[in-house]
Order: C-alpha cells, then sequence, then structure tokens
C-alpha cells in the first residue's frame, strides 16, 4: 500500500510576502484609477445609464458591503455630470378650479426668483391697492359717483313732485316717508276739509293721488333699487379700474422679465385677472373700533408660487438616494393645517417627493426597505408605467381622511431609478412579480470576489492607500498591506481569490489604525492587523470558548486518540453573526440486518435539513452499487451525530458518515485522532465543501489544547486545497510536523488513512480482495444477504456470492 503523505506545510495558506509589494507603504502607492474587478456590474451599470428606452431600469445585486452603493453613486455622479439640468418645478394656483393647481416648468435656477417676485408683488399689492383705492383721488371720483346717484335719484323725486303740483297735489318728503296731499282753491285740504267736498271731487282727488302713489312707488320700488345698483356697478368698475391700473403697473416689470416663458406670461395674466376681481380684499378690514391689516401671507396665499424643486445649485442631471422611500417620500404628499375644527389645505401645502427631485435625472434606493414601506412599490412602479408622476393622499385613497383635498397637475415623469438589493431578493422579484421584468430590464451583478492575480494584488494595494487617505488613517507599510490581502483572501474562503467586501476590509483598516497608535507605530504593520483580527474575534467568541471548554472537561465527547468501530470526528461550522468557528462532532454509524435502508436520525427528529438527508441517500445507493450487485442489500444502518441539540444542514459530513458506515460493517476501527469533512457522490469521489478552514483550524484548537503528538490530522477534500488559508498556528504546527492535513479524491483514500488498511480494488467478477476495507464490507453485506435469504426461507450452498479468496 502506497503511503499518503500530508500536504507541505507550504500549500496550507497562500501569504502575501511583504517584499514581493514594489512600495515600501502607502504613501508611495497612487490611488486606484479605477473600480477593483466589478466589470461585468460596470459594464451592466454603464449600459443601464446609457439607455433612455422605457423599462431599462437597473437593479444593482451582491452582497452586502461590497461596496455596490458607492460604485453605483460614483458611475452615476460621473454620467450625471455630463446631462442637462431639469428645470425648476413650481405649482400655483388654477384660479377657475381651486383644486388643481397646475405645473410650472420654469428654466433651472428660475424658479426661486419667480417665487420671490410673486411674494414682492403679493406684498406691494397689499400696500399698493389699498392706497389706491382709499387715496383723495378715488374717494373724490367715489363721492362724484355718490352725488351722480342722489342726483338721479332726487331728479326723479322731483320729476313726480312737479307733475303731482299741476295736478293739485302736495307731494310732502319726510326721513325714509313720502306723503301726497291734495290741493283746493291753493290750500292743504286736511282730512276733514278733505271729508267735506262734494262725494263727485273726492273720487277725483282720489284717482289723481292712486295715480301719483303708483308712480311713486315705482320710483321707490324700482327706479332708485336700479340706480343703487348702478351706483354699485359704478363703484365696483372704479374698483376694478383703479385696482387694474396699480396691478398693470406692477406686473408689467414681471412681464417683460418672463417674457420668454409663455406659461408665466399666461399666469401673471390670471394673477392680474384675479387682483382686479377680488379688490376688495386688499382693503383694510376692521376689528371691532380698531383697524387690523391681516396678514398678506395668509389672505394673498393663492397668489404665491409654491417651489416644489429647486435645481439652481444643480450641476448636470440630479442624482437623488432616498435612505426613507416610504410612499410619501417617493411621490410626495399634500399637507393639511386645522382652521376651526376643520382640516383645510391648498397648493402651497403640496410637498415634494424623491421622484420630483430627481426627474431628469437618477433616483437611487435600496430594493429592501422600498419593498418593506406599504404601498410604496406599487407607487414607484405605476408611475414608471405611466410615466408621470401624481401627488395622492394615501388617508384620501383609503377614506382615512374626509376633507377637501387637491389634485395637482401630473408632472410628466423622465427618470432613471437604479435600484440596491442582494441577489435572493432580486430573483424573488423575478418570479413573482410580472411587471419587475419589464420596468428593471438591467441586471448589474457585483462580483464578491476577484482573481488573486499579480495585476489585482496592485490594484488591491492601490485600493487600501486609496481608503487610507480618505479615511484620514496612518500609513500602512508593505508587511501591513499584506496581512490585509492575506485577511482578504480569508474572507474570500479561496487563496486564489480577494474579497470584494469592502465594508469589512475597511473597519479592518480602521481597527488596526487603532492598534498602532496605541502601540505608538508611525505606521500600521503587520503586527498591528494580526492584533486587530485577534481582538476582533475575542470580542464574539464567547460561544467558541464555551463549547471547546465543555469538549476539554468532557461533557461534550470528542476522541482525539485511540481507534473505535464506526465512530469517525466529523466537523461542522457554526456561524454568530459575523464570526464563524469550526468544531468536531462525534459521527457514530451502527449496521445490522434488514432491508437495504439507511436511517438518519437527525433527519427522523427533524434535526436533519434537506441537503444533509440528501448525503444520506447518496450513502444507501453508493453501498448497493458498489457492494451489492449480485445480491440484494440487505442491512439496516442508523447515522447519528452524537450530542447534537440543533438543526444540522449541509452534506459536507456525508464523507464522514460513509467512514463510519463502512468501519461498522467492516469492524475495523478508525483512528480518532484524524477528523474527516468532505461530501461524497454516488461513485465514492469526494467533493469540495465550504468553511475548510475554519473546520481545520477548530479540531486543531482541540487537539493543541490537549497536546499535539504529530499523530492528530484533517483528511479534506484534494478540491479544497486551493482553498487553504489557515492560520499562521496551524501552518507553523504543520511545518514542524506537529499536525497534518491530508487531501483525498475518494472515500478509499480516506479509509487507508482512516483504518491503516488498504481499500482494495474491485476485480472482473464484481469481487475485492479479502481482508482489505472494500473486501471486508462486501463480505459483511454477503453475509447479511445469506443470512436474509435463510430466514425467508430460502435455501443457501454456502458459496459463489461473497468476495474473492484471493488479495
Amino acid at each position: 500500500m502506497k503511503k499518503q503523505l500530508p500536504l507541505p506545510f507550504d500549500a496550507l495558506a497562500n501569504n502575501c510576502r511583504p517584499e514581493d509589494l514594489p512600495y515600501p507603504s502607502t504613501d508611495d502607492i497612487p490611488d486606484l484609477a479605477g473600480i477593483l474587478g466589478q466589470k461585468r456590474a460596470l459594464e451592466a451599470i454603464r449600459f443601464g445609464l446609457t439607455g433612455r428606452r422605457p423599462g431599462y431600469n437597473l437593479f444593482a445585486l451582491g452582497t452586502s458591503g461590497i461596496g455596490k452603493h458607492s460604485i453605483v453613486m460614483q458611475l452615476i455622479s460621473q454620467r450625471a455630470g455630463q446631462g442637462q439640468t431639469p428645470p425648476d418645478l413650481c405649482y400655483v394656483a388654477d384660479f377657475k378650479d381651486r383644486t388643481h393647481p397646475r405645473l410650472l416648468a420654469l428654466p433651472a435656477g428660475r424658479g426661486n426668483g419667480f417665487r420671490e417676485d410673486m411674494q414682492h408683488l403679493v406684498e406691494e399689492l397689499g400696500e399698493a391697492i389699498p392706497a389706491a383705492l382709499e387715496g383723495d383721488e378715488f374717494k373724490a371720483r367715489l363721492r362724484q359717483i355718490e352725488r351722480e346717484f342722489e342726483n338721479q335719484q332726487a331728479e326723479a323725486v322731483q320729476r313726480l313732485r312737479e307733475k303731482a303740483e299741476q295736478q293739485k297735489v302736495h307731494l310732502y318728503e319726510q326721513p325714509g316717508e313720502f306723503t301726497f296731499a291734495p290741493l283746493y282753491n291753493g290750500e292743504l285740504l286736511d282730512a276733514e276739509a278733505f271729508s267735506r267736498l262734494p262725494r263727485e271731487t273726492q273720487a277725483a282727488i282720489e284717482t289723481k293721488v292712486s295715480a301719483l302713489q303708483s308712480e311713486l312707488t315705482d320710483i321707490l320700488e324700482q327706479r332708485i333699487p336700479q340706480l343703487q345698483k348702478e351706483r354699485r356697478a359704478a363703484i365696483r368698475r372704479l374698483r376694478h379700474d383703479v385696482t387694474r391700473m396699480v396691478a398693470t403697473n406692477l406686473l408689467e416689470a414681471l412681464r417683460e422679465k418672463y417674457r420668454d416663458l409663455p406659461a408665466v406670461i399666461t399666469h401673471l395674466e390670471s394673477v392680474e385677472s384675479e387682483v382686479v376681481h377680488n379688490a376688495q380684499e386688499f382693503l383694510r378690514r376692521e376689528s371691532g373700533t380698531e383697524h387690523l391689516m391681516v396678514d398678506n401671507a395668509d389672505r394673498f396665499r393663492r397668489y404665491l408660487v409654491n417651489l416644489l424643486v429647486d435645481n439652481s445649485q444643480t450641476q448636470g442631471a440630479p442624482v437623488v438616494y432616498e435612505d426613507n422611500p416610504t410612499f410619501n417620500a417617493l411621490i410626495g404628499r399634500i399637507e393639511h393645517i386645522a382652521q376651526l375644527g376643520t382640516l383645510v389645505t391648498d397648493f402651497n401645502l403640496i410637498q415634494p417627493g424623491a421622484l420630483h427631485r430627481a426627474n431628469g435625472g437618477y433616483l437611487v434606493l435600496n430594493a429592501q426597505k422600498l419593498l418593506m414601506q406599504p404601498f410604496a412599490w406599487d407607487a414607484l412602479k405605476r408611475a414608471l408605467q405611466a410615466h408621470e408622476l401624481r401627488i395622492e393622499s394615501m388617508g384620501q385613497a383609503w377614506n382615512l381622511i374626509s376633507t377637501v383635498s387637491l389634485e395637482p397637475e401630473a408632472l410628466p415623469l423622465d427618470v432613471k431609478v437604479v435600484l440596491e438589493g442582494d441577489r435572493l431578493l432580486y430573483y424573488m422579484l423575478q418570479a413573482y412579480d410580472p411587471e419587475f421584468s419589464e420596468l428593471f430590464k438591467v441586471a448589474a451583478d457585483f462580483e464578491d470576489n476577484v482573481p488573486r492575480a499579480a495585476e489585482n494584488i496592485q490594484d488591491y494595494a492601490s485600493l487600501i492607500a486609496t481608503l487610507v487617505r480618505k479615511e484620514k488613517l496612518r500609513a500602512f507599510d508593505r508587511s501591513g498591506i499584506a496581512a490585509i490581502i492575506d485577511y482578504s483572501a480569508r474572507l474570500a474562503a479561496d487563496a486564489k481569490k480577494l474579497s470584494t467586501h469592502m465594508r469589512d476590509i475597511l473597519d479592518l483598516m480602521h481597527e488596526s489604525d487603532h492598534y498602532a497608535d496605541e502601540g505608538g507605530h508611525e505606521k500600521v504593520l503587520n503586527v498591528d492587523v494580526r492584533k486587530a483580527i485577534q481582538a476582533r474575534i475575542e470580542r464574539v467568541d464567547r460561544a467558541r470558548d464555551i463549547l471547546h471548554e465543555e469538549i476539554q472537561r468532557d461533557i461534550l465527547t470528542i476522541a482525539t486518540d485511540g481507534r473505535v468501530i464506526g465512530q469517525v470526528n466529523g466537523l461542522a461550522v457554526s456561524d454568530m453573526g459575523n464570526f464563524s468557528f469550526g468544531s468536531p462532532v462525534r459521527i457514530t454509524a451502527t449496521t445490522r440486518l434488514g432491508e437495504g435502508e439507511v436511517v438518519d436520525i437527525e433527519r427522523e427528529v427533524d434535526l436533519g435539513g434537506s441537503i444533509h438527508s440528501k448525503g444520506v441517500f447518496i450513502l444507501s445507493s453508493f453501498l448497493g452499487a458498489r457492494y451489492a450487485t449480485n445480491f440484494p442489500l440487505s442491512l439496516s444502518a442508523s447515522l447519528a451525530f452524537e450530542q447534537t441539540y440543533s438543526g444540522i444542514e449541509g452534506d459536507s459530513a456525508s464523507l464522514a458518515e460513509l467512514c463510519a458506515l463502512l468501519s461498522s460493517l467492516s469492524k475495523l476501527p478508525l483512528h480518532q485522532s484524524l477528523a474527516v469533512t468532505g461530501s461524497v457522490d454516488q461513485q465514492g469521489g469526494v467533493q469540495a465543501v465550504g468553511g475548510v478552514n475554519e473546520k481545520i483550524e477548530g479540531f486543531y484548537e482541540v487537539c493543541a489544547a490537549r497536546g499535539l503528538d504529530g499523530k492528530q490530522a484533517v483528511i479534506i477534500p484534494q478540491s479544497n486545497v486551493q482553498h487553504l488559508m489557515l492560520r499562521d498556528d496551524v501552518v507553523d504546527a504543520a511545518s514542524k510536523g506537529q499536525f497534518s492535513i491530508y487531501a483525498v479524491n475518494s472515500v478509499d483514500q480516506a479509509m487507508q488513512l482512516l483504518t491503516g488498511r488498504p481499500a482494495g480494488r474491485i476485480n472482473a467478477h464484481g469481487e475485492f480482495p479479502p481482508r482489505t476495507v472494500n473486501g471486508l464490507v462486501q463480505q459483511r453485506l454477503a453475509d447479511l444477504a445469506r443470512l436474509r435469504l435463510a430466514f425467508s426461507g430460502g435455501a443457501h450452498d454456502g458459496g459463489g456470492s461473497g468476495p474473492a479468496d484471493s488479495a
């Protein structure tokens, strides 16, 4: 049997050598010119930002912390700087329909001036119109109108009086009362004198008085009211004329200033007409005996301008990141104020949303935050589909507010939306929201890792230098840079990769700077980075320490020496948020006569996940395919993770489980000084698993606490060798022969290491040599098949179904 050798210690970690870095420190390294290792995502973003066709919005997907937001904002800002600045947006009153405010788009920078001009106009109107309507000229013209009315009224009464005199009837006029009295022979008749007149004379006088009375009634009830109506109309025309003259003079300058904006000119004409027809509002009002001027800001709000979006300071297209994308934060809102117990509103209370501010540019949103806000996702989709933005009240839509609201004119929408989120969220939206793929056609998928090529190492050093200057940290010398690069490879869990998880890298740099300061170092050294990494672990490794203590006290039974049948040390990884650690777990197997089933005890009690159960089913398939091609598989086996009380998931323990199962069948004891990790396929091939570094280190820590004697080792898949980035203490122990790592491609190689016996190769008859691992397993399965046949009443001739007798 060819002896398997452990991996050389230099294969256990691909550490960056400081002497390979061309610069002594980050002070000598230029900033990173581009973006590290995101070619695929960058091309997608550039394509998405360039296209203006509907639906070509972007979704930036990738793991949190890899710098998606920074990269997206950087590229958008570069693109936006070349874009055209969108207009300012204003809402003004529609005087014909107060519930439908009108939207005005003004060239960027002119909206604020227009708002101030209208504010000044209102102030000037509030001063000039009362002054004109209360001035001497206006009062003189008003008195003239009053005199003309009084003269016309007096003339009408005088004509009636003259007519009455001609008919021998005198008209008496008293305050508020007119009376007719007959004349006879030039004298006024009283009632007694009138009663002594002949009846014919009385009748004639009554007829004349009655006719005159009718004319008087006509004057009092028709002519004078008509004159009063004409008087009021004349006063109103006078007031309008004076107001129009004042308003026209004040508006003339604005018309000249905004003559290039037809929409503004139209609005100014509406303002003038509204001012003229409501001139009475500008007069001073009385309250009791005091004359009070009501605040113009409240009295004349409808003449003001609500500057919704001011792009005066915007260079190029706007870039908006909305951190709290609620319904109102996206599409805007209409506020209300309480007046006399009632909620009222007007166009001045319209507030903009992120879509208003980003119109003509770019809006960046966190997808998870957006989807967590009620109605926000539907509102965004509705706006993008309609290509217009309507401000609507959620309270009105759900009948939560019973009051008058507004329906502002919709804004034509031209915005590029970029969502940021993880991959799972993107795929869920693709699967469950049919509108998503129509609105977000461009996916920018960010890489978690980049190849550890020479040019990427150089770029990584430039990135570290860039972050040092940006964050105002101490310079990192070449040993500190190398330590950061090693940590990045460890973070990527791959010796041939570097992590793009910039949040972790930057945090480590901050912490390393802190320990350099404590150590009095002018620059951050390797020792400072190592201390920061160790301090990170010590802050969160309480659970690991408790677990290792229980192992050392034999509360958790883990054997690291001796040999046991049907028992092997598997390796598990525990994830404690931002800290993962490995630990050994005892796996046992039992076998007996049965019908070919392998019982997974974890699955039977609902502690095993679906992937772990898949691995166990593969074991059953492997046994039948390799050993029982000529006879029925007649065993019943049980597998268990001993002293585990939480869920088990993954198939990385399937190699260890198979080894325990083969040991139980062959009755060959397994070395307990070895731990095993790996996944197996149906042919017995060993496949790569995750967390290999943490698993090795976890078993090493348990063995080191008990004392290393050179026998302890870990068996890993050959395909995992490229992922090894082990700690310095583990590599050092391996270099001294105190601890070993073996890499295997098959279960046969693993069993040879665990048993010290050849695995055995199958011959042309499908049989394995006896006294080998596979031969003993096949013999045991054949015996179980014969025993099962005997129990079922079948004949047994004692030969032909077992393994061959020659090795």
